[in-house]
């Protein structure tokens, strides 16, 4: 299982077509996490200002049709994940039928990801 951080407004923007958020095109590759320690810490670094709620796609690799490759983040990872700790990059659109579940990350008092719960649509 790999992980994806989305808006649900991305996310349902064309529900009929595999998803491909922007940074398929801009990096080439659809960026994931390993687990969930990572995925909290990234949206920590990078997603504190992003509209809420925040979506965590739970994708099973083995349904993916684009290739998947780990990588090391550049130039670092962010604060609380070890260095050398390889990434998930999906190289290519994700295949819907690949979201095993999607929850939604819980935030703390002070506005830091804590770690995430199920989603429930409303």
């Amino acid at each position: 299982m790999i992980y994806h951080v989305v808006t649900p407004e991305e996310w349902s923007a064309r529900p009929d077509r595999p998803y491909a958020p922007a940074s398929l095109a801009t990096d080439g590759f659809v960026h994931c996490s390993p687990d969930e320690a990572a995925t909290v810490a990234v949206v920590n670094a990078f997603y504190r200002t992003a509209p809420r709620p925040l979506l965590v796609l739970c994708l099973d690799e083995d349904r993916l049709t684009a290739p998947v490759e780990w990588e090391e983040a550049v130039p670092a990872p962010p604060p609380g994940v070890a260095a050398g700790t390889a990434f998930p990059h999906v190289l290519g659109p994700v295949d819907r039928e690949a979201v095993e579940r999607i929850m939604e990350i819980d935030w703390d008092g002070e506005g830091r990801a804590r770690g995430w719960k199920p989603h429930r649509t409303p």
